[in-house]
């Protein structure tokens, strides 16, 4: 169907809840009409349910090539699909090879065919040994580049130091290109925590100072750069210590470029409450106790933090331990990627937070990022129609039958959540409908400076 429209009294539409008639044609938003006007073309009237904009999720392992065991683009997408989200953008490590080359890069999109059911951009990498290459990926389309200031767990994506940063600095910056960086610094003596089973041991072998003096030493680095006349943005993902939120909001008063995310495992998971035995709870840095959840939550509302991704990042169930419950072998990483908008929802009405806050939080604000707006995250004329169908009155148990991810493994089996897709269109097309995936996978590769034939106007420019 070229044209019709759907009817809503309850749009999220430049971020308020607002009564509106979205006209969809060609796979964008062509127009927004007042609610009772005749678009002139096939018209649903979604009764009492939210449309809002497909969320876009800028944290996501998906594996391939390589690791296609952990996940891959054909799960991921459907999951993604079936919890509202409409963008990824794939992380350049957990995959062989890793995306630290324009070669990499092209090897990724090779194994795309027949797989995306949503929208796909993909971030690449900075180590130590590709700076000399930094520029020729930069070129081939990646959003930004993400560097790790510890190890990775991964000995193809070795940890960077402060050479390799202001190295890497004036070339990210004349791009206009975000560098994420994945901030734990394991200096100083080392904690002396017995790890094996207990929750309580593996939560103090990796402390909030680890967080907060790799984020300082960030921000001393960004200064430094601005004072030579690069501008660089930073992004601290996953953001886990509250300790650093005034750091953070200090670097931004004296100008500097300086953003930051969390997740819902940190904003709806706390220690306290992280059984031993119990490796669907281990990731890095890990989930914090009670009170430091609840900063984070004041951090997100304050916009210190800007937005909320799932850092979904998946593996074998061999490799999680899950039959020995050993935290200190098994691998780091949450998986709920499908699960993010009811879960933060959930949490949010409990707060007095209106959804439209927290389609900020997961679509606009991500969108903005990795430098896709005017094309994802909102409900505004010329954009893709990327679109959600949300029952926010509906409630549901997270079971692992639901999961359409690779390996059905959650912390939040079994729990009580609030909102529902119900449905989820990518440019005008449905992908997923009353609990089913359907059509086909059209989903394509996003690409910065790429003009995909089937999208002529879009633009991919940095925000």
């Amino acid at each position: 169907m070229n044209r019709f429209a759907l009817r809503c009294a309850r749009s999220i539409i430049d971020g308020a809840e607002q009564a509106a008639t979205v006209v969809v044609e060609e796979g964008r938003i062509a127009e927004i009409l007042a609610y009772d006007t005749d678009p002139g073309c096939p018209l649903e009237n979604l009764g009492d349910r939210i449309l809002m904009p497909g969320l876009v999720d800028t944290h996501v392992h998906i594996n391939e090539p390589g690791r296609t065991e952990w996940e891959g683009f054909d799960t991921a997408t459907q999951a993604a699909a079936a919890g509202g989200i409409t963008t990824l953008v794939d992380m350049p490590l957990n995959c062989t090879p890793v995306t630290t080359t324009a070669q990499a890069l092209q090897q990724k999109l090779d194994c795309l065919g027949g797989q995306l059911w949503v929208d796909c951009g993909f971030w690449g990498g900075v180590v130590p040994d590709n700076l000399e290459a930094l520029e020729e990926l930069l070129e081939a389309g990646v959003l930004g580049v993400k560097s790790f200031t510890i190890d990775s767990g991964i000995d193809d994506f070795p940890p960077v130091d402060e050479r390799h940063i202001r190295q890497a600095m004036p070339l990210i910056a004349k791009f206009g290109l975000p560098y994420l960086i994945h901030a734990e610094l394991d200096r100083g003596p080392k904690p002396t925590a017995v790890i094996g089973s207990s929750y309580r041991g593996f939560l103090d072998s990796r402390p909030r100072r680890w967080e907060n003096e790799a984020i300082a030493l960030m921000i001393d680095l960004a200064t430094e750069a601005r004072q030579q006349g690069h501008d660089v943005r930073v992004h601290i993902v996953h953001l886990s210590s509250s300790d650093a939120l005034g750091a953070i909001g200090q670097a931004r008063q004296r100008g500097l470029r300086i953003t930051a995310e969390t997740c819902p495992h940190y904003l709806t998971l706390a220690a306290e409450n992280c059984a031993d035995g119990e490796p669907v709870y281990k990731c890095c840095p890990p989930i914090r106790e009670e009170e430091n959840r609840q900063a984070l939550w004041r951090g997100l509302e304050q916009g210190i933090i800007d937005f909320v991704v799932s850092d979904h990042s998946p593996c074998t169930p061999r490799l999680k331990h899950l039959e020995s419950g050993d935290l200190e072998q098994a691998w780091g990483g949450i998986s709920s990627l499908q699960f993010g908008l009811p879960l933060i929802w959930s949490e949010a009405s409990e707060r007095g937070i209106g959804l439209a806050e927290v389609v900020q939080w997961m679509a606009a604000s991500p969108a903005r990022f990795a430098g896709l707006a005017g094309t994802k995250g909102e409900i505004a004329e010329g954009c893709d129609a990327d679109l959600v169908v949300f029952n926010d009155n509906a409630g549901f148990t997270i079971r692992p039958e639901l999961i359409r991810y690779r390996h059905k493994m959650t912390p939040y089996r079994d729990r009580p959540v609030f909102g529902v897709v119900e449905r989820t269109m990518v440019r005008g097309q449905v992908v997923f409908a009353d609990g089913e995936i359907l059509g086909g996978p059209i989903g394509q590769p996003l690409l910065r400076g790429a003009l995909p034939a089937t999208h002529p106007q879009w633009r991919g420019t940095a925000a």
